[in-house]
């Protein structure tokens, strides 16, 4: 039973749609630029997140500690979440 239900989780995790284009992660860093107009967030990392339109940027801006959690969609990295390191 335990080989078919480990076969079934590699198969559907094989097959899933979201696995192929999405990709989960975080990171820590500083905020180097708050970007309102585009909504998004570049951090010392050098990277660019890009932020859902309902994002409260309140307290953001450069030099504040962040961890964010972000997927990566299509090349882009999307914030899912994101704490203020105090």
């Amino acid at each position: 039973m335990r080989f078919f239900v480990a076969t079934l989780m590699a198969t559907a995790s094989f097959l899933s749609p979201i696995g192929a284009f999405a990709e989960s992660a975080d990171v820590e860093a500083t905020i180097e630029k708050v970007d309102m107009n585009n909504l998004s967030l570049t951090l010392d990392d050098g990277k660019t997140y890009q932020v859902p339109d309902e994002f409260n940027f309140d307290g953001l801006k450069a030099g504040v500690k962040v961890i964010v959690f972000y997927t990566e969609v299509d090349g882009k990295r999307v914030i899912n979440d994101l704490d203020v390191v105090h």
